[in-house]
């Protein structure tokens, strides 16, 4: 699957020298977030671990918080990719291979890809501190800019995506009612695995089996 353009990007790099650059940038924003939280996050240490101008960070994105949400389309891109890729290699799938391909990968994601735990497929929401600070970080910027928004609820874009890949790879049509279905199902997926992985650091796994249980009934009467 293509992956989707980010609104959060000032400009989208075209040169393979600027993508390179832009891909050096994101990987040094999800160690530092690993490292020392969002809220210690700033666009001049990630400059100083990527080893780029300050104003290299600046040429993409108006500030972190636009930053950190390119970092987040990037790993929904790289979610379905991984996804997409083990659903082919499996050849016949069926719903409830399907359900573990999407949970499995994404449990696989929480625990190794750097920055993923606190910045998976959304932003963290603003303070009132931040919120201003970034609103007059985009006033100050060269060429404006805004804060980084990814066009809508994060688990309303998962779920768009997954509907696609799941009904393409079991034969499906990705109707509303189907992506109505996804949808419901990513959102109580979302409150059950932060339930896991607050309480266990890789995620308690009986919290992991009650949540693919959980899927299995809903979800697979809809994708079979």
């Amino acid at each position: 699957m293509d992956p989707v353009p980010q609104p959060s990007l000032r400009r989208t790099p075209v040169q393979q020298r600027s993508a390179e650059r832009l891909a050096r940038i994101l990987d040094a924003c999800a160690e530092l977030l690993d490292e020392t939280g969002y809220e210690q996050l700033s666009t001049r240490a990630v400059a100083v671990r990527a080893g780029v101008p300050i104003g290299s960070v600046y040429r993409f994105f108006g500030n972190k918080r636009a930053m950190a949400d390119a970092l987040a389309h990037r790993n929904l891109d790289r979610y379905a990719e991984r996804i997409s890729a083990r659903l082919a290699a499996a050849g016949r799938v069926d719903a409830y291979s399907a359900i573990d391909g999407v949970l499995d990968e994404y449990i696989a994601m929480k625990r190794t890809v750097p920055g993923f735990a606190l910045v998976d497929f959304g932003v963290p929401a603003p303070t009132v501190a931040e919120a201003a600070a970034e609103a007059d970080a985009d006033a100050d910027a060269e060429g404006g800019g805004s804060p980084g928004d990814s066009g809508g609820d994060a688990n309303h874009l998962v779920a768009d995506r997954l509907c696609g890949l799941l009904a393409a790879h079991l034969g499906r049509t990705a109707d509303e009612a189907l992506r109505r279905k996804v949808l419901v199902g990513v959102e109580a997926a979302d409150a059950l695995l932060q339930l896991a992985f607050r309480t266990a650091p890789s995620g308690d796994p009986a919290l992991i089996a009650e949540t693919r249980e959980l899927l299995y009934a809903y979800l697979a009467p809809s994708l079979s």
